[in-house]
Order: structure tokens, then sequence, then C-alpha cells
């Protein structure tokens, strides 16, 4: 079973640069505690999340939740944390997520434009100018930053907002502020929200985040 940790963890944080987490196939003692077997997916296996090791609020779960958002609109809270999906009689499917830089950049409206299973990361050109050591390109699988799913985001307009609904294979993240990345969630929990959300699903952001910008 692979595991994660850090690409050149201690060289970024004295740099104070935004580094995506990438497998390397080791993991400490403090972060194998939240991985306990794997998980067959298509061509593709990955550590499963140890949920006992996960505080139970970031745990997926049915919520009261009252919104003017109709049903089957993801709503994303930042500031908590939260992603929602809006189900019926004021209810909604609530999932924890962590927030990257990327994610305090951008608030609004817009819907998921393409969906992607174990998608291909490509690190965004100002990423590679700080941190040239980063591949052009990553395919996907259980080292890819972007996890088991990808939902894309596009406005309005119908251009890309650079915003991403994404999984991570670094469960103890989930309900904090990371390093880099838009919207990250479990891996369990993505391919859920992938298998609800259709294309053209609205996604509201909510306008909070801006001021942690």
């Amino acid at each position: 079973m692979e595991r994660r940790s850090l690409l050149k963890g201690a060289v970024a944080a004295a740099a104070g640069l935004s580094v995506p987490y990438i497998w390397t196939g080791s993991a400490n003692a403090q972060q194998s505690k939240y991985f306990k077997g794997a998980t067959a997916d298509g061509d593709h296996t990955f550590p499963s999340t140890n949920f006992k090791s996960i505080d139970s609020r970031w745990h997926r779960q049915m919520v009261k939740y009252f919104s003017d958002e109709p049903q089957g609109t993801v709503v994303v809270d930042t500031r908590n944390h939260y992603l929602y999906w809006i189900w019926e009689n004021n209810t909604a499917m609530r999932y924890g997520c962590g927030v990257g830089r990327e994610g305090f950049q951008w608030f609004g409206r817009a819907n998921i434009a393409r969906k992607a299973r174990w998608p291909r990361w490509v690190p965004p050109a100002e990423m590679k100018k700080r941190q040239p050591e980063l591949p052009d390109s990553m395919e996907g699988g259980p080292r890819n930053p972007l996890g088991a799913r990808a939902l894309y985001l596009h406005g309005k307009g119908g251009g890309d907002t650079g915003y991403r609904l994404h999984g991570t294979a670094e469960p103890w993240s989930i309900g904090s502020d990371v390093s880099s990345g838009c919207i990250r969630m479990f891996n369990e929990d993505v391919i859920d929200l992938y298998r609800r959300a259709p294309i053209g699903t609205a996604v509201l952001v909510l306008e909070h985040i801006s001021d942690r910008a």
C-alpha cells in the first residue's frame, strides 16, 4: 500500500512556498493512523481512510440545512470547512473539506462543467515558476495531488474559474487551511459527490471567503 509525504517539505516550509502533496510511497507513524486497508477503484487502488482517526465533525453526514438554493446545488462554506449537497426538506449531505490558497481567491456562482476520474494534474504556470522542480504534468493515480476525482467549475460566461473540487490522500488535512489546492475532500467523499452531481450542477462558493484572501 502506498503512503504520502510532502515533496521537499522541509525546503518548501523554509522558503514559505505552497507545495502540492505528492505520494512518495512512505508515511510516518503519525500519518499511518489515518489509513486502514485499501479500496479498489477501476484501474487504481488507494489507501482507505481510517475514519476512526478523523474527528466526527468532518465525516460525511446528513444534516439540517436551511438554504434558498434549490435541491441538487453544491454550497461551499470555506470558513467552516464544509461542502453541502442540498437535499430536500431543509436537509443536506455535508462533507468536510480542506481549503487551499486558490480557494481563497474566488467566490460566486459556477457550474460543474467537467468531471474526471483519477484526473491528470498540470501545475499552474505561477506554481511552476515558484517551484521549477515540479513535473510539467502528472497522470492520474494514487500519487496525484487531485486524488480520485475532480470536478471543474466554470463561471456564468463559460470560462474556467481555475477552481476545482477534488480528492486527496491526506485525510489529516480535511478541516484545515492547507498549503495548496482548491477544495479538497476525502477520496471516499469526492467519489460520493461525483456520483451525485451531474455535469451542469450549480455551485455556490460563499462570498465570505473574500475576507481571508
